[in-house]
């Protein structure tokens, strides 16, 4: 029962996480617009992301361009958006798989042994997932910190940190959550179960050998039994009006009693 409320658990994570992933994946907040120096008026703001980069003039609308060319974005852009695509690929299908190795869920039956390595397997998917996503965010997040602190810069070309970049390192750490959850819970119990039929070499185990019966004791012969007469009383006669309907005749064949007695 816990076990399967563990799963439960990562499969919310899990989903949690991929949320977050495809969210910052498409959000073009990656990169903002650094307000330093001396001019404390404000008029416009830019954002540059995985796929386009927006203005926003005195917070009241944004406008946003696709890029034009892939080879226009920096290196660890370009780098984001490959990875940023397999997290989503992985961590979905990573979570897909799970639904089949629940204990609530009936896709295979009596067979504990496939559910564990189904969900050992989704597990270890959504982990990948979660490097994936952990990568091009903190590679972003390094180049935007050296970049702001570069004395060649100046101060319209320096960044700061968007909501994107938060929106994944937080996702990551639900997805490493779930794919833990997954593997960690089904590789302790496949332990246990193997250590259940463990013996040890060192045992004092000796081998049952069979002892012989022992001979069948011949039984004694039996003794002849001698019958006993049992007298019965005779029977009273008894006096009738009615004519008697009781004929006697006399039989070759001496009766039981006679027998008995002769004996």
């Amino acid at each position: 029962m816990a076990n399967s409320a563990l799963e439960i658990v990562g499969l919310l994570l899990t989903l949690i996480g991929l949320i977050g992933a495809a969210a910052s994946t498409g959000m073009p907040m990656w990169r903002v617009t650094a307000f330093i120096g001396e001019n404390i008026i404000v008029f416009e703001t830019r954002y540059e992301g995985l796929w386009m980069n927006c203005f926003r003039q005195a917070d009241i609308r944004m406008q946003c361009k696709v890029y034009d060319s892939l080879l226009a974005l920096s290196p660890d852009l370009q780098a984001a958006r490959g990875l940023m695509c397999c997290s989503l690929a992985l961590g979905g299908l990573g979570l897909l798989i799970s639904l089949i190795g629940l204990q609530c869920t009936s896709c295979i039956r009596n067979n504990d042994r496939a559910k564990r390595l189904v969900l050992i397997i989704a597990g270890s998917m959504i982990i990948m997932a979660c490097i994936c996503v952990l990568i091009p965010v903190s590679w972003t997040g390094h180049v935007i910190i050296r970049d702001f602190y570069n004395p060649l810069l100046i101060d319209a070309q320096r960044r700061e940190l968007g909501e994107a970049l938060y929106i994944g390192w937080v996702s990551a750490a639900f997805l490493f959550a779930g794919g833990c959850m997954f593997t960690c819970c089904n590789i302790q119990s496949e332990d246990d179960r193997s250590e259940r039929y463990i013996y040890s070499k060192n045992s004092d185990y000796t081998a049952y050998t069979p002892q012989p019966l022992p001979p069948l004791q011949p039984r004694p012969p039996l003794q002849p039994q001698q019958l006993v007469f049992i007298p019965r009383p005779e029977p009273q006669p008894m006096l009738s009006r009615q004519p008697s309907t009781i004929y006697s005749y006399q039989s070759r064949y001496p009766s039981v009693r006679s027998g008995v007695a002769y004996l």
